[in-house]
């Protein structure tokens, strides 16, 4: 089909809107190809690496501490300060995105992202090292949301929820796997040659580049008509090759309804997008807060409380990773057929039962904190990787970067506060209370989604949020 042919079919005369209904409508006929699976490696494979960098400091900070003699409070400092970047990248990666684009601002990301690894191999003092730290955490918080989004933008309604987070399964498997290679490397090479190894996958920004088409959704919403046009007709004319069968004819589009704002931040939170966003971004914060508040502390309570030697106290929490892995597959592989509402309505409820078990037993024993803790982390690691599929399909494609990214500031947040609380808590030894606020936090996830979710499966984006 011809540009000016598509323009026609496509009804340019009702401006962006009509376009992005019609691009979405081409999408909703795209069979699942490869195309669509090379397209998520590739920014699977830069999220799977903005793991890898986020949980590297935690593995050279035994080091850092011995060579730089720091103290208690600088520790602390080298390991939140990436946190803290990550939460402004996230806040503000969402408004660029969707202002200059998806594609661009997860290149950004990633080649600021390797820079500032290899930079981290020159730093002699902790001043430097947190700069530059800080910069990289800009760059890891403002990808992840991002790319959650882009993905959402190129995958048709049909099965949405299983293609989006086998993709946001690298994350979770990134951090695995840079925990069981820093744990191997790291005595062998030394912090500074980890760090310049994370440098490396900066290359990918060039691939992503080449191989990875701007979203024809943003193209189109953006008033850049012909781009999308030229995008959209590219993306058909490679899925036809691979499948070597023609496309249907998209369904008729219902008439667009013109865009009732600006965008923007105004928009974010106002009308029914306020609702939204208030729900999703406590889901968030809720979420984050109970992961990282059970699995920050969770070798601390087995080596401390249980007098479990060091090995044994990282073998039991690593355990529970694990099995906070399985929930993500099990949703992965369940949520358009129960539904994202549903999903983390139950995830959550389950994950609060668990942990309150855990909690009015006191944590009577190590094994008994090992089951307790993994079986909650199955249903709360389900829930928090349903979120970055959800929040996508709640706003439209305007400010959807921008809803994404809240959402991801909220998770910096809940990541910063949840160890926290839990430190004080702890530091009176109430291991009991320990969980039963975890578990009272959860459930206040979960009548959050009961209240004020809406469900979204088998709907397309444009339906979803006009």
């Amino acid at each position: 089909m011809t540009i000016d042919a598509a323009r026609a079919a496509t009804g340019r005369g009702g401006g962006s809107a009509a376009l992005a209904a019609a691009i979405g409508a081409r999408f909703e006929r795209l069979p699942l190809c490869r195309w669509q699976v090379m397209v998520r490696l590739i920014v699977g494979a830069v999220t799977f690496f903005e793991a890898f960098d986020q949980l590297l400091i935690a593995y050279a900070l035994p080091e850092l501490r011995t060579e730089w003699n720091l103290d208690t409070t600088h520790t602390t400092a080298l390991m939140t300060v990436g946190s803290i970047g990550m939460l402004i990248g996230a806040l503000a990666s969402g408004r660029l995105a969707d202002r200059i684009g998806r594609v661009k601002v997860i290149g950004a990301c990633i080649a600021l992202s390797g820079l500032c690894s290899l930079a981290l191999t020159l730093c002699t003092s902790p001043g430097p090292f947190m700069a530059v730290r800080f910069v990289q955490g800009l760059a890891i918080g403002g990808e992840v949301p991002i790319a959650a989004t882009f993905i959402a933008e190129i995958t048709r309604a049909h099965r949405r929820g299983r293609f989006v987070l086998l993709y946001e399964l690298v994350f979770p498997a990134g951090l695995t796997a840079g925990a069981l290679l820093a744990s191997w490397l790291m005595p062998l090479l030394g912090w500074r040659w980890m760090f310049g190894l994370a440098a490396v996958p900066g290359v990918l920004c060039f691939a992503l580049a080449r191989y990875v088409p701007e979203s024809p959704r943003w193209l189109a919403d953006r008033g850049r008509h012909d781009e999308a046009l030229a995008t959209m007709a590219s993306i058909e004319e490679k899925v036809e090759k691979i499948t070597g069968a023609p496309l249907p004819e998209p369904e008729p589009t219902r008439p667009a309804r013109p865009a009732p704002g600006k965008g923007g931040l105004r928009e974010l939170l106002s009308g029914a997008y306020r609702t939204r966003t208030l729900v999703v971004g406590l889901l968030w914060f809720t979420g984050y807060f109970v992961n990282y508040g059970i699995t920050s502390w969770l070798p601390t309570i087995y080596k401390a409380r249980f007098h479990l030697d060091l090995s044994t106290a990282l073998l039991y929490s690593t355990v529970t990773s694990c099995a906070g892995l399985l929930g993500c597959l099990i949703v992965a592989l369940t949520v358009d057929r129960v539904g994202r509402r549903n999903t983390v309505i139950w995830s959550m409820t389950a994950a609060a039962l668990s942990l309150l078990a855990l909690g009015l037993a006191a944590g009577g024993s190590a094994a008994g904190v090992l089951v307790w803790t993994s079986l909650a982390a199955v249903f709360l690691f389900g829930a928090n990787i349903c979120l970055y599929l959800y929040t996508p399909e709640l706003f439209p494609t305007r400010i959807r970067a921008l809803g994404s990214s809240v959402g991801g500031a909220m998770n910096r947040l809940g990541v910063i506060l949840g160890p926290i609380v839990v430190g004080a808590i702890y530091a009176g030894r109430a291991i009991g209370t320990v969980f039963v606020t975890l578990a009272a936090v959860a459930l206040v996830g979960s009548l959050t989604a009961l209240a004020g979710a809406e469900e979204t499966s088998g709907r397309s984006l444009e339906d979803v949020a006009p």
